[in-house]
């Protein structure tokens, strides 16, 4: 973009931990919680992050130039998961340790198995359950897996605003002095 600059766009009751990193053309639905160490970056490409979304502590969003991410409402993506793909649809999870590489496209209502890792251009309708290195389809997703993308997506509205009513307090451990490696003692 020349000469102007790509500022992120947050939309309300949104948590987004102190050390996550947001930054360029990202727009955060309403009620979303990005945890520690999430990094979304909207510098190559827009992302647009649906309303009641969770990225989970050390979750990556980001895509390949010129192509934007996409993600529904009501997703959740795991602890550590990577997100390098074109979109997921609502109501969809992403386990922890995933991997969505660039062109992936996920359907609605969608269950990603923790560790899969999605190809290049991988295709996933509506409705399906993926496992696997390399992922496959290996089912239609059961109601006890859309039950547990809602119960993702409700635990973190609770600590949503569980983090923004200052529930949680942060240990900050005691200075031990100006450049000195000595652990405390």
């Amino acid at each position: 973009m020349a000469g102007g600059v790509l500022r992120p766009r947050v939309g309300r009751n949104v948590f987004v931990a102190p050390s996550a990193w947001v930054e360029g053309d990202v727009t955060i639905g309403d009620d979303c919680t990005l945890m520690h160490h999430v990094v979304a970056r909207g510098d190559v490409a827009p992302i647009r992050i649906g309303a009641r979304v969770n990225i989970q502590d050390g979750g990556i969003l980001h895509t390949k130039t010129g192509v934007p991410l996409e993600i529904g409402d009501d997703v959740g993506v795991g602890h550590r998961a990577i997100v390098h793909c074109e979109s997921v649809g609502a109501h969809t999870l992403i386990g922890m340790g995933a991997i969505l590489l660039d062109d992936v496209v996920v359907g609605r209502d969608c269950f990603i198995a923790a560790g899969a890792l999605l190809p290049p251009a991988m295709r996933v309708p509506d409705g399906k359950l993926v496992m696997g290195v390399p992922a496959r389809i290996v089912g239609d997703v059961q109601e006890k897996h859309l039950a547990y993308t809602d119960f993702v997506v409700s635990n973190y509205l609770t600590l949503n605003r569980n983090h923004a009513a200052g529930v949680y307090e942060r240990y900050v451990p005691p200075s031990v002095g100006a450049g000195s490696d000595a652990a405390p003692g």
